[in-house]
């Protein structure tokens, strides 16, 4: 069965909205990303922060009060006239919400937990539901009303790539008539500490598969798709996952789970990989990740394939990274890129000549051929959790 991408909400360090998103992504504008408000472990790093007000909670049951929520709000405002028509059409049982997420409401905890170590008692705003994984996905059905299946999944930066494959499965097996999926993850202090105590992340903008890469910046973002059996011009043609458990943190380096998650999504959408347009690369500019993926990509794709990471433009943004990079494809592939751009490639230049070589996107580069066109992204996760998804022009 085809599942069909109705509608997209987004919102990120690039902007908000699909063309304000659309039009820098395709720009190379990594303008939205700036310093983090304040030292971590006594570096100022760069982080990818969705800029602005965020909209006011429509509740004010202390349960739902994260930024979190915010993110999710504003990305599903954004297509709540299509998913109120879905649920008006199918009715709340048959409308689920899939979603994934790292932090969910972890820097209200923190600051609460900051609270009781200064004061000696929890603050009045603090609540234990923050930081609940399944807060997201209960904020969104208890707004909407809806009756349906609703949960998170948490599997680090495979998080909301997994939750558009499993929003497939509840068309698939019928549970479901349309499904609001994809994913949101907020900056937090937890998570920018965790990441320096591995030595992961860099003081400059990330440089993917330069030989002068040294780490990932951080962002935030969140991305809704509505997936239905409804006809539309851009499918979810195909899904791969894997799970090498290499290690608890390091990828294979010999790239087999990702090999396999990128041949399985080839094998359900039913092509070869000759007649992929684009790659968006999974590419954090860490050493090891960048290697393990490019060698992947060399072994699955000899002939070449266009590719980038958009993560220089938008920071890492984990459990959301997945459905946000998913989202990049959608927008290349929509009206809001006449010019059939595909997104750059911001780097140094400087190949590491201990890499295979990639078909990196450079600018103005564009798709090379007319419909069908399918663009595949990848997302690779700690404890060697891999997912690839193609999104392509429905048949």
């Amino acid at each position: 069965m085809t599942a069909y991408l109705n509608a997209l909400g987004v919102l990120c360090a690039l902007g908000r909205g699909k063309a304000e998103v659309a039009a820098r992504l395709l720009s190379g504008d990594a303008s939205g990303m700036q310093p983090y408000l304040q030292p971590v472990a006594g570096r100022q790093l760069p982080v990818g922060a969705v800029p602005g007000e965020l909209p006011a909670l429509p509740f004010q049951d202390l349960y739902y009060q994260t930024r979190n929520n915010q993110l999710l709000l504003a990305a599903a405002q954004e297509i709540e006239p299509q998913i109120r028509a879905a649920i008006a059409r199918y009715g709340a049982e048959r409308v689920g919400v899939v979603l994934g997420t790292s932090t969910t409401g972890i820097q209200e905890s923190t600051q609460g937990i900051a609270g009781l170590i200064q004061h000696g008692q929890l603050p009045d705003d603090y609540h234990y539901g923050h930081q609940e994984l399944s807060a997201p996905a209960s904020f969104l059905s208890d707004w909407l009303q809806l009756a349906g299946p609703s949960y998170c999944i948490s599997t680090a930066c495979t998080s909301s790539a997994r939750a558009l494959l499993s929003a497939r499965r509840l068309l698939d097996a019928g549970l479901c008539d349309a499904v609001i999926c994809g994913g949101v993850d907020t900056l937090c202090d937890l998570t920018l500490q965790g990441f320096s105590a591995l030595e992961a992340t860099s003081e400059r903008l990330c440089n993917p598969f330069s030989v002068n890469r040294d780490g990932i910046n951080i962002g935030e973002a969140a991305a809704l798709f509505l997936m239905s059996r409804e006809p539309a011009p851009i499918a979810l043609l195909g899904a791969g996952a894997s799970s090498d458990a290499h290690h608890i943190s390091a990828p294979d380096p010999q790239g087999k789970g990702a090999i396999e998650a990128m041949r399985l999504a080839l094998r359900q959408a039913d092509i070869t990989a000759e007649q992929l347009d684009y790659l968006n690369l999974h590419g954090t500019a860490t050493a090891h990740n960048d290697a393990m993926e490019s060698l992947a990509v060399s072994t699955l794709f000899p002939a070449g394939v266009p590719c980038s990471s958009s993560k220089p433009m938008t920071g890492h943004t984990l459990g959301a990274a997945g459905a946000l990079e998913a989202a990049f494809c959608w927008l290349s592939l929509s009206p809001f890129n006449p010019e059939q751009l595909l997104p750059l490639h911001l780097w140094d230049g400087q190949q590491d000549p201990a890499l295979p070589t990639l078909e990196l996107v450079a600018p103005d580069t564009r798709l090379s051929r007319s419909a069908p066109r399918r663009m595949m992204s990848n997302s690779f996760a700690f404890g060697g959790n891999n997912i690839s998804l193609i999104l392509g022009d429905a048949q």
